[in-house]
């Protein structure tokens, strides 16, 4: 049995992640804000630096640590505020470079990291400016902390999904019209479930896999590579 520590596991892909941990039989403990969607083991702003830190230390030895943290804004550079960018930043970047940092401090004895970025930080995507900012600073995050901490048998690997359906993307996936263009986006024709990005997640995780390190798993449906026929 493993013990893992799930980063805003009150998300759809983070519920997902610690329902497939558990049936597999692992220890798993989760952080929220708030216990509103779940009942955290730690109520936790993963933005804080100091109190991941601490509840890395509090959680004790752990085999792996997931960020699920992030948000979905998706608006033009031009009518994006300050205050929308910053919360965008620090949802998904901020609280996956807190977590790195915690687990390069309190994982010395190695063990697997897996951070979220997105597809649309590797096409480009009309209106995702600031989100696809942040995702991709997530990319660059996970391939230099492999590298830091790869002596130490320290694995730090990211998905990258694309639309999911989610409570974050209902505005996206509730609507007919929508939802028919955001299907069409993905080649294999599709929005994506919360379990098909926690099967990545656990297959990173797990420590038969322990020779892979420094990667981005495409978890998108081939919206981040592949550019279906259109049809007539």
């Amino acid at each position: 049995m493993a013990r893992f520590l799930i980063i805003a596991g009150a998300s759809a892909i983070g519920q997902a992640t610690a329902q497939q941990l558990r049936d597999e039989g692992h220890q798993v403990m989760t952080t929220a804000r708030d216990a509103s969607r779940i009942s955290p083991d730690f109520v936790l702003d993963a933005s804080d630096f100091d109190a991941v830190d601490q509840t890395l230390r509090d959680a004790g030895p752990l085999d792996g640590i997931v960020n699920c943290s992030g948000s979905l804004m998706l608006r033009a550079a031009h009518l994006t505020t300050r205050a929308q960018y910053d919360e965008t930043i620090k949802a998904s970047l901020t609280t996956a470079f807190a977590t790195v940092r915690a687990a390069g401090r309190h994982m010395t004895q190695g063990g697997s990291v897996v951070l979220v970025s997105s597809a649309a930080a590797r096409t480009g995507l009309a209106n995702h400016e600031a989100i696809a900012a942040a995702k991709a600073g997530i990319i660059g995050l996970t391939l230099s902390a492999a590298a830091t901490y790869a002596g130490t048998g320290l694995r730090v690997n990211a998905i990258a999904p694309g639309l999911v359906e989610s409570p974050l993307t209902a505005a996206l996936t509730n609507s007919e019209t929508s939802r028919r263009v955001s299907e069409a986006m993905h080649a294999l024709g599709r929005i994506g479930r919360p379990e098909d990005a926690a099967r990545a997640i656990v297959f990173l995780l797990d420590p038969a896999n322990d020779w892979i390190t420094g990667q981005v798993l495409g978890v998108d449906g081939g919206l981040g590579s592949v550019r279906p026929k259109m049809k007539m």
